[in-house]
């Protein structure tokens, strides 16, 4: 009974591989895990204990690989905010943005662990993905954003943060858009919703600095 279990979970990962293994060679962000639920595609070899595993597919591990260590870099910037921003509602925006997104942070690598997926570390958005993330800073943009302070630190973190805000939207939206898995693609929606709220709210600021 066990060995037939493992023989069969086996051949389902040799599918989920093969497949993953075409989409990769063609380039595109279409899933076998949205044909089938539960039982066939890339979701089939993931763990029981998480609901977000029932059904996933390429898109929605690149997603979460991609914007763990995109929030990171906002969280970094945000917790530079405490001690570096003198603007009062900059100060209110940077904590706000690091409340959301470690939470977020948190719920992505639970996914990622439940799908039998590498999680990154740092910077590094790990995998296949070397070109790069939309909207992040450079490492000299943040050594010269933690030398800043007072309006030249609010001014600096607003810019930076709108351009950053600006790419997680369109990695967000790329997930709408192509994803498979329900829960990701909610956060990926809150993220637009909430990200775009706050650009708004960057740009009122950065006007009357």
């Amino acid at each position: 009974m066990s060995t037939r279990t493992i023989a069969r979970r086996a051949a389902l990962a040799g599918v989920a591989l093969s497949a993953a293994l075409a989409l990769a060679a063609c380039g595109g962000d279409d899933h076998s895990a949205g044909s089938g639920h539960g039982m066939s595609g890339p979701g089939a070899t993931a763990g029981p204990s998480a609901s977000a595993s029932a059904t996933f597919g390429d898109a929605d591990v690149m997603f979460a690989q991609m914007m763990i260590p995109h929030h990171q870099q906002a969280v970094r910037m945000s917790e530079l905010a405490d001690s570096r921003a003198r603007d009062p509602e900059v100060k209110r925006l940077a904590a706000q943005i690091k409340g959301a997104q470690a939470p977020e942070i948190a719920t992505m690598t639970g996914w990622l662990t439940a799908w039998g997926r590498p999680v990154p570390s740092g910077s590094s958005a790990g995998g296949h993905h070397d070109h790069g993330m939309p909207g992040m800073m450079s490492d000299d943009d943040m050594a010269k954003l933690a030398a800043a302070s007072g309006q030249e630190f609010d001014r600096q973190f607003l810019t930076m943060m709108i351009a950053h805000h600006q790419g997680a939207i369109t990695m967000a939206k790329e997930e709408i858009a192509s994803g498979a898995n329900a829960d990701a693609k909610a956060m990926a929606q809150q993220i637009v919703t909430a990200q775009e709220s706050e650009i708004d709210t960057m740009r009122k600021i950065l006007a009357r600095l």
